[in-house]
């Protein structure tokens, strides 16, 4: 039962990189990044004003740090994979969004004082090939002539982002409630997106995006949260995170059963690729020793 929220997280999250790609053409990238977080900050409020105002004394100092978590992980991230859906796969957003765990454990070595693995190195060489050998698909000459796919650039952006937001998260350790400091990121988005929101193009909302936006808000934002929160409280947060790794596969299916898209076979070799570097990463634990020279 235990890991039922990780997959239940990781199952929502994969849907919802096919939702992005459903909202093309079904409701401006401005207008879905608003009004999902938007909805989510009304549904939240009423259960969590209580809350901040008891922990008002802790949120106070730290009202610049929140901020600056609300724009990574949540206007950045999840603004910049909209824009991203129209112009690559949801199978490409997907492996590429597997390169998380592996850049925020690279920061951690870099920022946390984590020490540098003989996997975490290895891990990121096989990872790097696996993401080119998707944003090239599969001829290394075509992305030399021609470049990355914006979309996947975007993708590379946005994933960044959130490994920031995560190293970020653990460096500060902001001691409040998991539930009120998602809450309190879901109000900087609204902030954040509202003049981007205000100044772009309007489909408006109706019949045939009102499910997208509905998903997008309940399910990726609110329930996914909640679900994975749990997940770390019952089984720790190593453990948790090697959950994320099965979400460019699910993905990919979920992609090729909704969106029809076709898995071509460098899919294949760069979604292994990426996979095992982030295995590799986490299962090879032997600390690397920089030898210094005699004097």
């Amino acid at each position: 039962m235990q890991y039922a929220f990780p997959l239940l997280a990781i199952f929502i999250w994969a849907g919802n990189t096919v939702i992005n790609k459903l909202a093309v053409g079904a409701i401006f990238p401005a207008e879905i990044g608003f009004y999902r977080w938007l909805l989510a900050a009304l549904l939240f409020t009423p259960f969590m004003l209580k809350q901040v105002f008891a922990h008002w004394p802790t949120i106070r100092p730290n009202l610049a740090k929140i901020a600056v978590l609300g724009v990574l992980g949540m206007a950045v991230y999840q603004s910049l994979a909209y824009f991203a859906a129209a112009l690559t796969t949801a199978t490409n957003m997907g492996i590429i969004l597997s390169l998380m765990p592996l850049m925020s454990l690279a920061m951690a070595i870099a920022s946390l004082g984590q020490r540098l693995t003989a996997g975490a190195l290895a891990g990121a060489l096989l990872s790097f090939a696996g993401v080119l050998v998707v944003v090239s698909s599969g001829s290394v000459d075509v992305l030399l002539q021609q470049g990355i796919n914006l979309g996947d650039a975007m993708m590379l952006v946005a994933t960044l982002a959130y490994a920031v937001y995560s190293t970020l998260l653990k460096k500060w350790q902001l001691r409040l409630p998991p539930l009120v400091l998602l809450y309190l990121q879901v109000l900087v988005a609204v902030v954040v997106l509202f003049p981007l929101y205000w100044a772009g193009d309007k489909t408006g909302l109706n019949a045939g995006n009102i499910p997208l936006v509905l998903y997008a808000c309940l399910l990726a934002s609110m329930l996914a949260p909640l679900a994975w929160m749990q997940a770390v409280i019952r089984l720790g947060p190593s453990r948790t995170t090697l959950f994320f790794n099965l979400l460019p596969l699910i993905t990919a299916l979920i992609a090729a059963g909704v969106l029809h898209e076709q898995l071509a076979l460098f899919h294949l070799v760069g979604g292994l690729l990426t996979l095992g570097g982030v295995i590799v990463s986490e299962r090879w634990t032997t600390e690397l020793r920089v030898r210094r020279a005699l004097a």
